[in-house]
């Protein structure tokens, strides 16, 4: 679906665009993956505190209990004191003790509808592109944390959350903005704990947005679907090592337990009822040729169309996990790394985006709906939402970027900072005037 339309974008009280092109570029060279973001986190309080707002929420105070997938203590020190010798301030890093990363700011402005606004902040175990090409590169931002990259904007949705503050602040809007900075975005293990935190359950309507998935500059999705719900697993198989030569049969092979559940993982029967999918993702055991192998591991995942059929998908998984260490006389211990629902936007809060992005400079394409075909834990915050009777949507504000997403080139066009900025802010401020 295609409207044309201009609205002059709205003039952001506070940092212009150049002082959000910096913040963006801070933030790419900073990049910190799940639970880990102390500089990402400490940062963006750097920016916050500077604002009128009327609170700000940090680390454990935006996040329930129950969180998934935390590394262990001496990795968490590692990273925070990479932080602070990259200049985050140690005082607030100390208050992300244990991981608990993340922000939740909020703005009064009237007795309106509260309205949340989702962007995650983490990066990816991916070596970054260095080659001239590459713009970060040839332009002094690449990362600096050697390994780890933002390969897939998360970077820009920070950046784009503070702007949004800043327009909704200088507007007319009536009524409570949230935005929630949330960590932990691509271990599908950050949203749950900052949905069931309490912070969403006065909210009345939620945008969550991702930029690119494939759309260019200039095109904006108002309503994403398609959503995919996830079960990240690990699962360590023990057994017992021996001499492979002189006493094999005193071993007991995990890596043999390990092949086949990998085997039959691939091996479920798919489903009737929709899309299922499964990999393992990363396998791995032993310690020597002549030696039967003592320890091995799965890192997996099971998907479906829907949170039952993942269910479907994940309980047969078990299953087979089990059983290929009975048959091998071993053990196997499995925990969940993350974990997300399936979703779907609300029309009535994505023709509100449609209609204002068809007003924004530098919108040219507008798409009522788009299939996402992949996974997102924003879907525990937009559920969260909508079993209170509330609407939610989740917007893509494409971008001009060199290389697919999670891949070592991927880069994004800032100009697609200004259009998600005005996209996000009409749209929040619209919501306070309409009510949809």
């Amino acid at each position: 679906m295609l409207r044309a339309g201009h609205r002059p974008h709205m003039s952001l009280d506070g940092p212009d665009a150049d002082s959000l092109r910096d913040l963006r570029r801070d933030l790419h060279r900073h990049p910190e993956p799940a639970w880990r973001e102390f500089y990402t986190t400490a940062r963006l309080v750097d920016e916050l505190e500077t604002r009128s707002l009327d609170e700000l929420h940090v680390g454990p105070e935006v996040l329930s209990e129950d969180r998934r997938g935390v590394p262990d203590t001496a990795e968490l020190e590692t990273w925070a004191e990479r932080a602070v010798d990259a200049g985050a301030r140690a005082d607030v890093v100390d208050r992300l003790a244990g991981g608990e990363t993340g922000v939740i700011a909020t703005l009064n402005r009237g007795d309106g509808p509260t309205v949340g606004v989702r962007v995650d902040i983490d990066g990816l175990p991916i070596t970054e592109a260095d080659d001239s090409s590459h713009r970060p590169a040839a332009e002094g931002f690449r990362s600096e944390n050697e390994g780890y990259m933002h390969a897939c904007g998360h970077d820009a949705h920070a950046t784009i959350g503070v702007g949004v503050l800043d327009a909704v602040a200088a507007s007319d809007f009536d009524g409570t903005l949230k935005v929630f900075f949330q960590p932990a975005e691509e271990t599908v293990s950050g949203g749950e704990p900052m949905a069931t935190s309490g912070h969403l359950d006065d909210v009345e309507y939620l945008l969550a947005l991702h930029v690119g998935l494939d759309h260019p500059t200039g095109e904006v999705v108002a309503g994403v679907d398609g959503f995919l719900a996830v079960s990240h697993f690990d699962a360590a198989f023990a057994g017992a090592s021996s001499h492979a030569g002189g006493h094999p049969e005193r071993g007991r092979n995990a890596v043999q337990a390990m092949a086949a559940a990998i085997q039959n993982l691939y091996a479920i029967p798919r489903h009737h009822d929709g899309a299922t999918r499964v990999n393992a993702g990363r396998v791995g055991g032993g310690t020597a040729s002549n030696i039967v192998p003592e320890a091995a591991f799965i890192e997996g995942e099971v998907r479906g169309e829907t949170t039952d059929l993942m269910e479907y998908m994940d309980d047969h998984a078990q299953r087979v996990l089990r059983s290929a260490a009975e048959i091998h006389d071993c053990e196997v211990e499995v925990e969940y790394a993350g974990r997300a629902p399936s979703g779907e936007s609300d029309d009535e809060l994505a023709a509100v985006v449609a209609d204002v992005a068809g007003d924004t400079a530098g919108v040219d394409s507008i798409r009522d709906r788009d299939t996402l075909g992949g996974s997102e834990d924003a879907t525990y915050l937009m559920q969260r939402v909508q079993e209170r009777g509330g609407l939610a949507t989740y917007v893509c504000v494409g971008t001009d970027h060199p290389d697919g997403h999670h891949t070592p080139a991927f880069d994004v066009d800032e100009e697609t900072i200004r259009i998600a900025v005005d996209v996000l802010s009409g749209a929040v401020e619209r919501i306070g005037a309409e009510r949809p």
